[in-house]
């Protein structure tokens, strides 16, 4: 279960952070054997976001990649899946530039990235991954042999730089919990700071509320608990700020704004049924008639409540029981 949790955040993340750069594709299905892969990434040419704070992940995505991250150490079949998939996409990039009747250099070809927790030597050795000795990638970047374009990244070895933030948290143990905590103390104007730990705080939603978790999970649940409890603490605080807002604009608007606040309460409901899904999972009828009544409370506490209260509590309180 920890590896669906693993790979659900990781698309998300990885797609959060790539998207000011360029095209996004999450589980992007190759031909052959039909394959995902995991997050299919190509550049623009004229990024929306600063790519100094994207660090390592920038260099990363200079050119058109493949990335592939595990929650535990890949296989030697695992490694070779990955690049079976990076083989298909190269062949792919050739066969379109023939049809275009253009070239495709070796340096268009599109690159594989594996981010492991760790790597072992036994791996290493098997695929001929080598740090880098012209000093262009770090420690705990390991380069496959040069046709293959293809890197093997061990994130317990990377050096602890603000480089390096980004890939660090995707890693295990100690190396997750401070990689959380540098996301927690960036600057509130950080442009990756709130959509991150609304992704890290989502991905720990989703394991608090799943059964039976094993010590893995146990320690996910830790490691992401701070930024969890951050996230919360800033959508509460917005949830006020919103209120005072709207009851302000309000004030000033009664009687001649009806489709403005209809607009709003459609904006509202949304982020009502958002929230709902994300903590029970699914939307169904009775959590459904719950929405209306939760609609008519201050925004402060609604956000409060839909953060705090148990499906249960919900039900009874806001009347989501079917009618006798």
């Amino acid at each position: 279960m920890t590896r669906n949790f693993h790979d659900q955040f990781a698309k998300q993340y990885l797609s959060e952070l790539l998207a000011p750069l360029g095209e996004v594709i999450v589980s992007r299905e190759v031909l052959a054997e039909v394959r995902q892969i995991d997050v299919w990434f190509s550049p623009v040419t004229a990024p929306t976001a600063n790519l100094e704070f994207l660090g390592l992940v920038a260099e990363m995505a200079s050119t058109a990649c493949l990335i592939e991250p595990f929650r535990n150490p890949p296989t030697w079949s695992e490694v070779r899946r990955c690049l079976i998939k990076l083989f298909a996409m190269q062949s792919d990039y050739q066969r379109q530039a023939r049809r275009e009747e253009r070239t495709v250099t070796e340096d268009e070809l599109p690159r594989l990235w594996i981010l492991s927790p760790s790597c072992s030597e036994n791996v290493l050795d098997a695929f001929g991954a080598k740090l880098d000795t012209q000093g262009n990638w770090p420690n705990g970047v390991y380069l496959l042999p040069s046709g293959l374009r293809a890197a093997l990244v061990a994130i317990n070895q990377l050096p602890v730089t603000e480089d390096t933030l980004w890939l660090r948290l995707l890693g295990r143990k100690t190396v997750q919990q401070q990689a959380v905590n540098e996301v927690n103390a960036l600057p509130e104007d950080h442009p990756f700071k709130r959509n991150i730990l609304e992704v890290v705080a989502n991905w720990r939603i989703g394991l608090e509320t799943s059964q039976n978790l094993d010590e893995d999970e146990e320690e996910l649940l830790m490691n992401l608990s701070s930024a969890y409890v951050r996230w919360r603490e800033d959508t509460l605080r917005e949830g006020r700020i919103e209120g005072r807002l709207e009851g302000r604009q309000e004030g000033r608007q009664e009687g001649r704004q009806e489709g403005l606040q209809e607009g709003r309460q459609e904006e509202r409901r949304e982020m009502v049924e958002n929230l709902l899904r994300v903590r029970f999972g699914a939307l169904d009828d009775r959590l459904s008639r719950t929405i209306t009544p939760m609609l008519q409370l201050p925004p402060s506490e609604l956000t409060q409540l839909l953060l705090t209260l148990s499906r249960e509590e919900i039900l009874a309180r806001f009347g989501g029981e079917s009618s006798a």
